[in-house]
């Protein structure tokens, strides 16, 4: 008993040796570090008053913390920055769908300023920006050296006023101008149409009005259809979508999912990993759904794809997307102030994180550059005519007045697919391959 008695003690003490040699370095690194950001505060301190005391001209002191703090969260990442209660503010309106502006996402590469999406129907996509657009100079003010929220700040204005961007496009040998008149943006989150036997459902934002937009639009289309029987397929058209709200980016998921993880989000601290799980109820009812990205397909966007790709539930189509798997959380401050933190990275159901990398299509469908069609001479081009034209023909005996309005009705269809296919060659595409996939299915 008394050797298992000193066993035990010199067991203990040994572990008390040994913690104290683990924790003793241990301590003392954590002091020096603590020690090493005191140091640092000073300076800072030393270095404010030296600039409020000693600077040419005299300078708030509110303005050099607020431009200290935002250098601190702009090193981090081109996603955390410091939004003063009026960016703030604006922030907020832009979430619920209406706010003034250009009508562009923006991010910062390489200290340029590059256009992620122009949204549908703003200024902006209809002056012609274009997803990929490096933005130089703002009526003649150049960018390069500038924060990315002083560079967006000179693109705001009063609405109606008129600005000048000097923008650089891979495609163009040279710089060129593009003047926009600033307007109110208004977002329809998502709308839906039908072309043919297929519904498209074109959603251009993630905000707090995309799913009921996605969800009344869809329904809409089906019964004007009569009925889920009479639609070969969905498409989702995500091209040029910034992104937005993570939970938005969730319910329209979910709106095609039956069952299973739709994305997960992890920080730096393991124990706060999420995991979102779709519900029973696909809106479609498994009819066949293609998903269209491109290069301007950002976040939300890219959660949507990563999710329906991993679960087969969707054959995406189009060009690799923009590649932001990060998730900010905008943080309240002080005086109606906000902070956007990068806090976690997402990941597809699969666990694959699209950061840097984005989401590969299934299919890889270009779309063709604008082109403006010039005439080569002067002389009219008249339509094609045809047999049935021409005055006297002759009328066909062989089908029926119904049959000869169904073949009517179909040679219309094959051209108006035609010409959607010279104004939009990858949503032509996808209306195509449903209509593959439908008589495909119809065979078996």
């Amino acid at each position: 008993m008394k050797k298992f008695a000193m066993a035990a003690i010199s067991g203990t003490l040994a572990g008390i040796l040994l913690t104290t040699q683990i924790a003793g370095p241990l301590v003392a690194q954590e002091n020096q570090r603590n020690s090493s950001v005191y140091e640092q505060l000073d300076l800072f301190g030393l270095i404010f008053e030296r600039i409020r005391a000693q600077y040419v001209e005299e300078v708030d002191p509110s303005d050099l913390i607020e431009a200290a703090i935002d250098g601190m969260l702009t090193s981090l990442d081109p996603h955390s920055s410091y939004l003063s209660p009026d960016d703030a503010a604006a922030m907020r309106l832009q979430t619920r769908g209406s706010f003034g502006g250009l009508g562009i996402e923006v991010t910062q590469e390489d200290g340029f300023i590059k256009v992620v999406s122009p949204m549908d129907g703003t200024p902006a996509d209809v002056a012609g920006i274009e997803a990929g657009d490096f933005i130089t100079h703002v009526d003649g003010t150049a960018l390069l050296g500038l924060t990315l929220d002083e560079a967006v700040d000179l693109m705001r204005g009063p609405v109606g006023s008129e600005i000048i961007i000097t923008v650089v496009r891979e495609s163009e040998p040279d710089p060129f101008n593009v003047s926009i008149i600033r307007d109110t943006i208004k977002l329809t989150a998502a709308r839906a149409r039908t072309e043919g036997h297929s519904v498209i459902l074109r959603v251009t934002t993630f905000n707090d009005q995309t799913y009921p937009n996605l969800e009344e639009g869809l329904l809409e289309q089906i019964d004007a259809a009569g009925g889920i029987d009479n639609i070969n397929g969905f498409v989702l058209d995500l091209r040029n979508n910034p992104g937005g709200l993570l939970t938005e980016a969730i319910r329209v998921s979910d709106a095609f999912l039956e069952s299973g993880e739709i994305v997960s989000t992890r920080g730096r601290d393991l124990a706060e990993s999420q995991r979102y799980n779709a519900t029973a109820g696909d809106l479609t009812q498994g009819k066949p759904l293609v998903v269209l990205i491109n290069h301007g397909s950002a976040s939300a966007s890219e959660i949507v794809a990563g999710a329906l790709q991993d679960h087969r539930r969707a054959i995406i189509v189009g060009v690799k997307s923009f590649g932001k798997g990060s998730v900010q959380t905008i943080m309240p401050l002080r005086g109606a102030a906000a902070m956007r933190l990068t806090t976690a990275r997402y990941y597809t159901p699969s666990g694959r994180s699209i950061q840097a990398l984005g989401v590969s299509p299934d299919i890889v469908v270009e779309q063709p550059p604008r082109r403006v069609d010039e005439p080569t001479d002067d002389v009219p081009v008249f339509g094609a005519r045809s047999e049935a034209e021409l005055r006297g023909s002759l009328e066909n005996d062989s089908v029926s007045a119904d049959e000869q309005k169904t073949i009517l009705e179909e040679q219309q269809a094959a051209e108006d697919a035609a010409k959607l296919r010279e104004d939009d060659f990858q949503l032509s595409y996808a209306i195509d391959l449903l209509k593959g996939l439908h008589a495909l299915e119809a065979a078996q």
